[in-house]
This record gives C-alpha cells, structure tokens and sequence, in this order.
C-alpha cells in the first residue's frame, strides 16, 4: 500500500507542507531553548545580586545578630547557615561555573565563592519547615548548594532549591504552532494548486486532442516554464492541424486521379468482345477500386472532423443488425447500454460496420454483438465462429495490407486494411481495438470508448 499520494499536487504539497511544519517545530524548539537558557541566566544573575545583598548585610551586622538575620532570611526553599566547613566541589558543572561567575560579579572579584553540584535532601515529612517550596509535584526538588567566605573568614552556606525545568511545551507554544501549520498548510495548497493546475489542463488537452484537433488553445499564461508549454503546444496543434487539412486535400486530389483512369478503362471494356476477358478485366478493375477506396479510408481513419453528440447506441446497433441481416447474415444482439452516449456516429458506425464486414467475409454467416456500458466506459463485442487469429498474429494484423494467408485468400475480396481501418478509428474516438479468443472457438473483437 502506497501512502504517498499520486497526483503531483499531492506529493508537492505534502512535501511542502511536511518541510514547514518541520521547519517550524525545529524553530519553535529553538526558540524555547535559547528562552530557557536566557531565563537561566537571569535567574542566576538575580539570585547573585540577591546573594550579594544579604553577604553585605551580614558584613555590616554584628556577629550576635547573624543568627537572629539567617533565620528571618530562611524560608520555604532557602536555607542560610553558618554551620558547614568550606568544602571545595570535586568537579564543577558548566552551569555552575556560570553561576560562580555571576556570584563573583556581583560580590567582588576577590571573593572566596563556590558552587557545589545540585544535591537531592531527602523528602522531609509535609507541612514541616524543611519540607515547605521544596516538592514539585511528586518529586522532591534538589538543592543548589553555594558558599561564600566572608571578609572575617566566616563561610556562609546556602541551599536553594531548585524547580525542575518544564518537560511539555507550553500550551500557547503548541497552540502558535498548529495555527501557523494550519495556515501553511492552507497557503502552500492554494500555492501548489494554482502551480500544477495549468499541467493538469495541458494533460487534459493532450488527452483531447486525440479526438478533436479544433478544441480551444490552452491559456498562454502562469510561470515563464508553463506559458512556454502551452505556447509550444498550441503550436503543435496548429501544425497538426494544417498538416492534416493539408492530406485531406492531398487524398481528394488522390482519390480523383486515381479513379479517373479507373473509369476510363470500364467504358473502353466495353468494346471488348471477348466476354471471358472483360469479366476478368472487370474483376481486376473492381480489385483496384477497393484497394484504393480502402488505402484512402485507412488515411482518413485517423482524423475524425464530426463531432461527439449524444448517441442513441441502442438504435444504432439495431441498425447495424438489421443491415447485416438484409445481406445474409444471421446476426443476434445481446446486451445494451441503457442509456445516450457521447460519441461520433459515423466514425462509430463505420468502425463497428468494418468488423461485421470482416466477421462475413471470413467467418461464414454468423456473428454476434455484445454490449455493456457503464458510467465512463463502453464495450462492444462482436464475435464470430470462423478460424479466428493466432495469438502470435494478432498484433501483425493491425498492420496495413498484412493478411493471413491460410484464412484469408484472394477470394475474399480483402485487402488487409479492415481491421487496421477499424482500430485507427477506434484510437481516433480516444478508444481502442482488441482480439482474443471465443470460448468455444472463433475470434471475439472488443472495442472500447470512452461513452
């Protein structure tokens, strides 16, 4: 299963929008830590002042009112006393080297200061002192342990208890963020839809053009690279267009040469008195005319000037049954498609008139046509009970004047260009032509239209 999507639009805007979004959140994260480091710094430098105050102060009291100051200075997460040796830190964090620093600015270069790793008291029982500001949560908070020796020697030791830092984004943080994706998601679909909408029209016209050479030119219009595409394709179908009208003229001139010299030798055939030899002379003549009536079929069978129109399918195929049947033919029609199609009658007819010809020229007198239709496609079977076509044969038999030499005799009457005819009108109609085996034996032919 494929989770990309299959559209261009859909892979350039999921990749644009999964780029952003990213983008952003990497940013948001930045940007959350460059805050939480200068909140860090802040509060390390405000507790250096606040520290620096109290040292001053106590330097200034006498030594009988220290302890009475330390314990009006203690409260829930500070701890001020007078009672611990100096006691140098084995190592020293970055942080803490950071906090020192600040310590030194604030209380004066020369001062002894130091800053001991964090260290985690025991939880004290609730509601006492010793516990009150140092839980956050269900976790005890550890204490930041800094000492400072006074200018009489003295070491002053503080425990400052300090707050985890928040694990989860805060909720404006992720609020910010799904408005901006929401609004990125919506200016790149807008942006990407408006990029890949004039492929879309130029796929659609590629499509079309099959069928019908005059439709409208494409807009010469968006980026440089698309209006370029667009000019080289309206140019493309103006060239096919002329070159197109060009052969049709080419064909009439043809058709009219060529049958001219064909008509002056039926009336010379006349003066002939062997009644033998103009019958074969005549046959010879009729030969040629059918060649030349089918070779310029062929030519035309590719370009179709009518126009679609809603079909009654139904009457047409009726029609084609009843004709066939006026010849001999026992023709049965199963099936039907309910419902008017979008097509072009005489292309259509002409097409499904060459496989019933084919059908009574090499498959004796029966045939039989099938029809299903749905709501974009339609298909029309006809099959016969003849020799049919061998697997290996099938493609070779699309090709102009190929004939199978073991059902398809002169005798026939055939020239090699039936099928062929049929399948160049079929592709014309934005459809196509194809042979298979029938169950039981025989050659089923399909042809599909977009209907």
């Amino acid at each position: 299963m494929k989770i990309l999507p299959r559209t261009l639009t859909g892979q350039l805007l999921l990749a644009v929008v999964l780029s952003l979004i990213l983008a952003l959140i990497v940013g948001a994260w930045l940007l959350l830590a460059d805050r939480e480091h200068f909140s860090d710094r802040m509060r390390d430098q405000n507790a250096a002042e606040r520290l620096g105050g109290i040292v001053s102060m106590l330097e200034r009291s006498p030594a009988d009112d220290r302890q009475r100051l330390l314990r009006v200075l203690n409260e829930p997460g500070n701890f001020f006393s007078f009672a611990e040796p100096w006691h140098p830190p084995a190592h020293q964090a970055l942080d803490d080297q950071a906090f020192a620093d600040a310590l030194r600015d604030a209380l004066g270069a020369s001062r002894s200061v130091q800053v001991r790793p964090p260290e985690l008291r025991p939880r004290m029982p609730p509601g006492t002192p010793q516990a009150q500001g140092t839980e956050h949560g269900s976790m005890a908070m550890p204490f930041l342990v800094v000492q400072v020796r006074m200018s009489d020697g003295t070491v002053l030791t503080w425990r400052h208890a300090v707050p985890p830092a928040p694990r989860n984004w805060p909720a404006n943080t992720l609020l910010l963020l799904g408005v901006l994706a929401l609004t990125v998601a919506l200016m790149a679909s807008w942006l990407v839809r408006r990029l890949t909408q004039p492929l879309a029209a130029l796929a659609d016209a590629a499509t079309g053009l099959v069928g019908n050479l005059d439709q409208p030119p494409l807009p010469e219009s968006g980026p440089h690279e698309v209006a370029r595409a667009a000019m080289a394709f309206n140019r493309m179908q103006r060239d096919l267009r002329s070159y197109l009208e060009t052969r049709s003229q080419a064909l009439a001139g043809v058709s009219h040469d060529l049958r001219l010299p064909i008509t002056r030798l039926r009336l010379r055939l006349e003066q002939i008195a062997d009644t033998a030899l103009r019958e074969r002379f005549e046959t010879d003549l009729s030969e040629m005319d059918a060649m030349i009536g089918h070779t310029l079929a062929f030519l035309r069978a590719g370009q179709i000037s009518e126009s679609q129109v809603k079909l009654n399918l139904d009457a047409l195929l009726d029609g084609l049954v009843e004709d066939f049947t006026a010849l001999g033919m026992n023709v049965s029609l199963t099936g039907s498609a309910g419902r008017p199609v979008l097509a072009r009658p005489q292309a259509l007819r002409r097409c499904l008139g060459n496989l019933m010809e084919n059908a009574r020229r090499y498959a004796g007198d029966a045939a039989e046509l099938r029809v299903e239709a749905n709501t974009e496609r339609v298909t029309i079977w006809v099959e016969d009970r003849g020799p049919g076509i061998p697997a290996e044969a099938r493609d070779r038999v699309f090709e102009p004047y190929f004939r199978l030499e073991s059902s398809r005799a002169r005798a026939t009457g055939g020239t090699g260009l039936g099928l062929a005819i049929a399948r160049a009108t079929a592709r014309a109609m934005g459809g196509d032509l194809t042979l298979d085996d029938r169950k039981g034996g025989g050659l089923s032919v399909r042809l599909t239209f977009p209907g």
